[in-house]
């Protein structure tokens, strides 16, 4: 017994020894091999990606407004629509709608389960980037793989309109999808802050008293723009995509929120009443610095008993398996993807309010 004593008093020691006053660990140099367990075309990306810089990606001070506005230039992708049409197998079209601005996708061929629906696709970028012709991008892979008309919502965005805009557009045009498409043959959904902003969106769907989509893609969602989750501190500097929440991720948050606190659910959909949401496919990876916005986000769809199904990617940093197009995790989750809106959309059916 005194031996057993002795061995628990020197471990309770040992850890105090590692542990700062405020209870957080301080962890030591280490070596993070390439994850044995991804894929040979991930590990090579991997292997061959220097080392995440932190501090280098760390802000002194947020962007002035004309600092972020050269940001937005210098990160507008140079791919065009015909690329982006010629990778896809798709047909891309701009238009507006009640005064907002959208792509529509037609896939080479409709699958017959999805006659008559539509996926009604939010794009990523950190509420900052990803606008104008690179906001279908992903939409239209979406629309390829699984054989259904896609509808692209290029939401207005900081500086020049902050929140509630983006939620307000994407609103806007959910309302003009239901005067054509049932809600039972319709789905929303993004990567990233796409996919939260898709949360948020189904959050004020439901305080306004509409029918709800019938099905919602939250790829790697950003539903929490505060620093609360685990991995984002956890996984900064392992995550080669986003790196650090403390640059212009932080700075983004606070551009898009424009003052209002982010606790609030249609910014940070985390925090809202998820009863009767529709069922969710939530995509993250082991090095994203949103697996922990994803798992609490999944744990509060379950807790709801809404039908939410978590895919954990080994060795995935933030939205790569979007970017590794000849990775087998990108064939993985967007045919998985493609089964799961088979499985809760009802093809050929009726407007809102149709007979």
């Amino acid at each position: 017994m005194r031996r057993w004593y002795l061995v628990g008093t020197l471990w309770v020691l040992a850890v105090a020894s590692w542990a700062r006053t405020d209870g957080a660990w301080v962890i030591g140099e280490r070596e993070l091999p390439p994850p044995a367990g991804a894929s040979e075309v991930l590990r090579a990306a991997i292997a061959a990606s220097p080392q995440p810089d932190v501090a280098g990606r760390r802000l002194q001070a947020p962007p002035s407004a004309e600092e972020w506005q050269a940001i937005i230039a210098a990160r507008a992708p140079s791919r065009t629509l015909e690329e982006v049409e010629r990778m896809t197998g798709t047909r891309i079209e701009r238009g507006v709608i009640d005064g907002v601005k959208v792509h529509r996708v037609a896939p080479a061929h409709v699958a017959e389960r999805f006659a008559g629906c539509l996926f009604l696709y939010v794009h990523g970028g950190a509420y900052v980037f990803g606008g104008g012709d690179a906001a279908p991008v992903e939409g239209a892979v979406i629309a390829a793989r699984a054989g259904i008309p896609a509808l692209s919502v290029d939401y207005r965005m900081p500086p020049a309109d902050p929140f509630p805009a983006a939620v307000d557009d994407v609103v806007t045009v959910y309302r003009h999808v239901l005067e054509t498409v049932s809600p039972g043959c319709v789905a929303i959904g993004g990567t990233s802050a796409g996919g939260g902003l898709s949360l948020a969106v189904v959050h004020r769907l439901r305080a306004l008293g509409l029918p709800l989509p019938s099905a919602i893609y939250a790829g790697t969602p950003w539903a929490d723009l505060t620093d609360t989750g685990d991995t984002i501190h956890a996984n900064e500097g392992v995550d080669r995509t986003l790196v650090t929440y403390d640059g212009l991720l932080k700075a983004a948050a606070l551009l898009y929120a424009d003052g209002h606190d982010l606790h609030d659910p249609l910014l940070s959909p985390v925090y809202g009443d998820f009863q009767d949401f529709p069922p969710t496919y939530l995509v993250t990876g082991t090095r994203d610095l949103f697996l922990s916005d994803t798992a609490r986000t999944h744990r509060k769809l379950r807790a709801a008993g809404v039908d939410a199904q978590l895919n954990v990617y080994e060795g995935v940093s933030h939205a790569e398996y979007a970017i590794l197009m000849d990775a087998p995790e990108h064939d993985a989750v967007y045919g998985e993807l493609s089964t799961f809106l088979a499985e809760h959309l009802a093809g050929g059916g009726t407007p809102a309010g149709g007979g």
